[in-house]
């Protein structure tokens, strides 16, 4: 969806007036495309994203603008800087508030702001902000609170989901002007290693002290923007109200590490079998850990302690003696071993609660899970153009419908204006608002009444598409677009010999290494996976000689995926012609 890039500048130049024109005309350049998304967090809030080559540059929540990190590593001077120390960033992206502890003073004084006043967050030593949010108290009465409790409640921060929709470029190296010129020994570094470590303690007790009365007090209503989805909190009875009393006394890393580490010893226990191995990290983390996740939680490896995968499963590997993971080829790691006499694997209990559609089960001695394919929806947003046809069925630009959806209200709208032929009640005559919505220029004298399949199809032909994947056990995924199809196609090594790829399979939820597998035991042909360049965490199979009758088979009657989500079966061989 394209915008107005005169009002989008005046907005900005009304909210950041700091801002030149020149730099203005910069941010906002009069030949790119700009566009803007509309996304929602994890409250519900509806915010609006305005986006240029490819990076989130503005928000707007609650009728309010704010930039993102991308603008203020341009603009480091744009907002009123709180400082702190580095490792108080690790819980502001985890989704706490910056607690006035955690803010170190500079010799000038705080930055004097109001209640609400949009503020930048930075760390000793690097003048590049990192987080951003509002002041939950003027700096007047951070001053006269002792430097106690709530200092700004933040809504966006490096790393977190807003930044990752963009180029997720780290911060810039820019002077911090506080530290500047100042020369410091080691005795003085020891001496700042403890006071940071004493910072996050208080910041810790801060945190869990104020609670949420605290915040709906001092943040007047300005819910944390976290565009993660964040785990939802649910009245359970029994033994798990000790878990949850537990629970609350704990850092949300410390949870999130805690239910990191309960998936992987219920997935190595109840769902990896040996015949399985090496298995893909990526595959294990979410085919395997996702499906041994309680319900009512979900899974956040960046909201853990260890960020990313390699760095949890390095950690099971050194510390718990778990697995052995080796990168067998480049850039692409796969666990190859797991120590099923490990004294902690042995002794965890799984829990009674299991995922019935990913249990493990034999199937033709190829020893896979049991794949269920996803329910693939396509889906139509309502553009401005189409709008007036909606809103009687109170759907305004931007609402996601189906199909059915689609007919049912534009059905209601004809029936409601009495556009239904008299003579012929197949057709649909032509109003005012069905002209200016559905007809070309040309058509408006021409063109008097419609057939009914006629006006479905000009309605949603001029919406944009996008679809919905649902798997088995999982929450639904909505994008923009047409889904990927899995390409099958051959390609010719050396002078006569020929290798069959297929890629695009992670996009189903099927395992790139147990695709390539189950190939293996039917066609006799060995069979390679290659990192897909410029795609993270997607692999191609390569397998040897035409075997595109076999694929569509195996994706066709084994894995039950229709026959329109894929691509190259009519590349296959004739009959009667070699392989």
């Amino acid at each position: 969806m394209l915008v107005s890039r005169r009002k989008l500048k005046a907005d900005i130049s009304a909210a950041f007036p700091s801002l030149s024109a020149d730099e203005l005309s910069e941010l906002i350049p009069n030949k790119e495309e700009l566009n803007v998304v509309k996304i929602y967090a994890h409250k519900g809030e509806a915010v609006t994203v305005y986006v240029l080559h490819k990076n989130p540059l503005f928000f707007e929540l609650e009728k309010r603008l704010y930039p993102t990190v991308y603008v203020l590593w341009r603009y480091p001077n744009l907002l009123p800087t709180f400082r702190t120390w580095p490792p108080v960033l690790e819980k502001l992206i985890g989704g706490a508030d910056l607690m006035l502890p955690g803010v170190v003073v500079p010799s000038s004084g705080l930055p004097d702001v109001k209640q609400g006043d949009c503020c930048a967050v930075t760390v000793v030593s690097n003048g590049a902000p990192v987080a951003l949010g509002t002041a939950a108290v003027s700096s007047a009465e951070m001053y006269s609170l002792g430097m106690k409790g709530r200092g700004l409640c933040v809504l966006h921060t490096y790393m977190d989901y807003l930044w990752a929709f963009g180029d997720k470029s780290g911060p810039p190296s820019l002077p911090d002007a506080e530290s500047e010129g100042q020369e410091v020994d080691e005795v003085e570094d020891d001496v700042n290693e403890k006071e940071e470590d004493d910072v996050v303690e208080k910041c810790v007790e801060e945190q869990e002290s104020s609670g949420e009365s605290a915040m709906n007090q001092t943040c007047s209503g300005v819910e944390e923007l976290s565009l993660a989805e964040k785990e939802e909190e649910k009245d359970e009875k029994g033994s798990e109200k000790e878990e949850e009393n537990q629970d609350d006394q704990k850092t949300p890393q410390e949870i999130m590490d805690a239910l990191l580490l309960r998936c992987f010893l219920h997935a190595l226990k109840s769902k990896v079998k040996k015949s399985e191995l090496p298995l893909l990290t990526s595959t294990f983390l979410r085919i395997h850990m996702f499906s041994c996740c309680p319900s009512g939680k979900q899974l956040d490896i960046k909201k853990s302690s260890y960020k990313k995968l390699s760095k949890f499963l390095q950690v099971m590997q050194q510390q718990h003696h778990l697995v052995r993971v080796k990168e067998l080829t480049k850039g692409v790691e796969s666990i190859v071993e797991v120590d099923w006499k490990n004294p902690e694997l042995r002794s965890f209990s799984i829990p009674e609660e299991t995922d019935v559609e990913a249990a493990v089960v034999q199937d033709g001695g190829e020893g896979e899970i049991m794949y269920h394919p996803p329910e693939i929806t396509t889906l139509y947003s309502v553009p401005a153009r189409l709008e007036p046809l909606f809103l009687d069925a109170n759907k305004r630009k931007g609402t996601t419908l189906h199909a059915a959806e689609v007919r049912s209200i534009i059905t209601e709208y004809v029936k409601k204006n009495e556009l239904v032929d008299e003579n012929n009640k197949n057709y649909v005559t032509i109003n005012p608002t069905l002209c200016d919505c559905l007809l070309e220029k040309s058509e408006y004298q021409e063109v008097q009444s419609l057939k009914w399949d006629d006006l479905f199809s000009r309605t949603m032909g001029r919406m944009q598409e996008s679809y919905q994947v649902v798997f088995p056990g999982q929450a639904s995924i909505i994008k923009k677009g047409h889904i990927e199809p899995i390409d099958i196609s051959v390609a010719s090594r050396g002078s006569n010999k020929k290798v069959t790829l297929i890629k695009n399979l992670e996009v189903y939820g099927l395992d790139p290494a147990v695709v390539a597998t189950a190939l293996q035991h039917r066609v006799q042909a060995s069979s390679v996976l290659h990192q897909i360049p410029g795609a993270k965490d997607k692999v191609l199979v390569q397998i040897q000689g035409n075997q595109i009758h076999q694929v569509g088979n195996l994706l066709l009657d084994h894995y039950q995926i229709p026959r329109k989500y894929i691509q190259g079966l009519d590349k296959a061989p004739k009959s009667g012609k070699k392989k």
